[in-house]
């Protein structure tokens, strides 16, 4: 199998908005669609898709760009299944900047807006370059396999790639649930290994979208 990103690291802007209602309307379409588990996986607790996304450098980020530049690049619902697609995935340090890798359960937008995610928030961590790799693979791992142990509250994460530094982040459902937040905020401590005087920042997605949107009247 080819490396799946070769083409999107070189990509520029065009046709992205096609691209992205293709890809949106295929989303919704597969979340009525059960995905088959072939006999002898080992089944995930959760279906999973990831997608990854590109901003030209320099280009303002607004909420309607960042819909047109999700791409959807596949599902997975067994290890088996992530390992085959994972296996040939450009690693996030290979990016170019300004690109992100969004793995979110099935049905939920990597989107602020989406419902599952209104009402929630992130965790950020920002990483000094070289980093980003490990991270987000043992980060991905302590998701797929459960270590964060607060139900059905994790959504999804995110791995940002820029160009002094490169963020990871973990998406919540309820931003008010602090015994939540901080149970995942000391599990992401712990997953990633980070010094004890990392600071990490919680941003709740409704902020995130007021200032946006404030950035979207500007322009």
């Amino acid at each position: 199998m080819s490396n799946k990103f070769e083409a999107l690291k070189n990509s520029d802007d065009s046709g992205e908005e096609e691209n992205s209602n293709k890809d949106l309307h295929k989303m919704d379409k597969e979340r009525l669609t059960p995905l088959i588990i072939p006999p002898g996986d080992h089944k995930l607790q959760y279906e999973y898709w990831l997608w990854f996304s590109h901003r030209t450098p320099g280009k303002q980020a607004s909420i309607q760009n960042y819909d047109q530049n999700l791409k959807l690049i596949g599902r997975f619902a067994s290890v088996e299944q992530f390992w085959a697609l994972y296996s040939h995935l450009a690693r996030p340090s290979e990016l170019q900047s300004h690109s992100d890798f969004h793995l979110f359960k099935v049905g939920i937008k990597p989107m602020w807006e989406d419902e599952a995610n209104q009402r929630g928030g992130k965790w950020i961590v920002r990483l000094r370059k070289g980093l980003a790799s490990r991270c987000w693979e043992n980060l991905v791992l302590a998701m797929l396999g459960e270590q964060f142990m607060v139900g059905e509250e994790i959504c999804g994460a995110v791995v940002s790639i820029r160009f002094q530094e490169d963020i990871i982040s973990v998406w919540n459902k309820t931003a008010s649930d602090t015994s939540t937040t901080g149970r995942i905020r000391d599990t992401l401590r712990r997953v990633l290994n980070l010094p004890p005087n990392t600071v990490l920042d919680y941003k709740t997605h409704i902020d995130s979208l007021k200032k946006m949107k404030n950035i979207d009247l500007e322009q």
